[in-house]
């Protein structure tokens, strides 16, 4: 399909559909539901595809599902959103804030759901004229946040046969009608770690009795991060923050058990893949003067999103071609987590961030945040990217390498 013909049947969708699929985005955004408990949002969500004349398949644990669109032997490409909100208050003064006390959708989840939905009833259409020469997969993962929902997804056949796969995240930082795009990592790797301290407590007043079991703990806590970014190559940014420590409950006594957790976060994924057994040894070099046993419990998260070359072209030229000139921007690597890193272990694909900054005021609502919220321009604007992104990959429309210059997103 030619590139006017297509922006023409795209603004005719949209107009008319745009109206619903913002009320559907609120609605969402008014009733958010957690990672494997989003069961109204995937009925939601299945009910209008069946609508639409397609047949989405729910994952067995009842929450997410999978749909196709097209048929025959062309390409299978696939796209994906997730659809789990954050355990956050929602903080907004706004018509359509969450009805759910300590639930928010403040990471966008609920907008990258409508935009994969819109995308789906514009494939759908075009399937319907014959006009898509392969499938789209469409995938509406459970669980990014906790993590696990994108290997649940794989777990369950949710990439096999696919060809290549394409994913979006909200960007406070982007102004709406922007998208960022880079080639290689574009997010971190992200671990959990806690460290459990323990000893044979004892009076304060005789420190040399016992062991000092919170002196111990607060060297643990200064020492590790320190000797960690010794011993890392600091390219790999390499990161230890503690985010909770817990240890007595009197002034006068030195308890016995104490706890520190915190996020491990790196670049690199070599470095990634070493840091467990690092942080093991460098553990029990710090805690053994002191007399105390220390043992640790490292939770693997999600490696980095690493965006293959072609397929960031192929988002460039659809933004382009979507979008218009000027649309695509440099990003950098983030040290924040993304499991559609998993996908990417096993095929090729790309991740974009879509802006949702009104330029008009320049105002950021950070992610995580519970005042976050976007400019809901930015659905339409992520139909056209992602619908043009699912075409140029099926069609294999990209001209050449480097036909939108991608060394601005290095």
């Amino acid at each position: 399909m030619q590139g006017r013909e297509l922006r023409g049947e795209l603004d005719a969708f949209l107009a008319e559909t745009e109206r619903e699929l913002k009320a559907f985005r609120r609605d969402l955004h008014m009733h958010p539901e957690l990672a494997f408990a989003e069961y109204r949002t995937t009925k939601l969500i299945a009910e209008r595809l069946t609508a639409a004349g397609l047949f989405p398949s729910i994952l067995p644990r009842g929450t997410g599902l999978i749909c196709e669109v097209g048929s025959g032997d062309g390409p299978l490409i696939a796209l994906r959103a997730d659809i789990d909100a954050l355990p956050l208050q929602d903080e907004k003064d706004a018509a359509y804030r969450s009805t759910v006390p300590g639930a928010c959708h403040a990471c966008g989840h609920d907008v990258h759901t409508t935009i994969l939905l819109g995308t789906a009833l514009f494939l759908a259409q075009q399937a319907d004229a014959g006009l898509l020469p392969g499938r789209v997969r469409l995938i509406f993962q459970p669980a990014e946040e906790l993590p696990g929902g994108a290997l649940e997804v794989m777990a369950h056949g949710g990439i096999t046969g696919v060809d290549r796969i394409f994913g979006l995240h909200c960007d406070p930082r982007v102004d709406v009608g922007q998208v960022g795009l880079k080639t290689g990592p574009i997010t971190s790797a992200c671990d959990k770690l806690a460290i459990r301290v323990s000893g044979p407590g004892g009076h304060t007043a005789r420190p040399h009795l016992t062991a000092d079991l919170v002196f111990a703990l607060a060297k643990i806590l200064t020492e590790l991060p320190a000797a960690l970014s010794r011993r890392v190559d600091p390219r790999s940014s390499l990161s230890l923050v503690w985010g909770r420590v817990e240890a007595g409950t009197a002034a006068n006594a030195i308890p016995d058990e104490g706890v520190a957790e915190g996020t491990v976060r790196c670049l690199d994924e070599n470095a990634w893949h070493s840091a467990p057994d690092l942080i093991k040894a460098l553990l029990e070099s710090v805690a053994a003067p002191y007399g105390i046993e220390a043992t640790m419990e490292y939770t693997r998260g999600v490696p980095p999103v690493v965006n293959d070359d072609a397929c960031v072209q192929m988002f460039a030229e659809a933004a382009a071609r979507a979008l218009g000139d000027g649309s695509v921007v440099p990003t950098q690597q983030s040290l924040g987590g993304e499991d559609f890193a998993w996908y990417l272990e096993s095929i090729p694909g790309a991740f974009a961030r879509l802006g949702t900054r009104s330029p008009e005021t320049g105002v950021t609502y950070d992610i995580h945040q519970g005042t976050f919220d976007v400019d809901e321009r930015a659905i339409g604007i992520g139909v056209r990217l992602m619908t043009n992104t699912a075409l140029t990959a099926l069609f294999g429309q990209v001209t050449e390498p480097g036909s939108v210059p991608l060394a601005q997103h290095a």
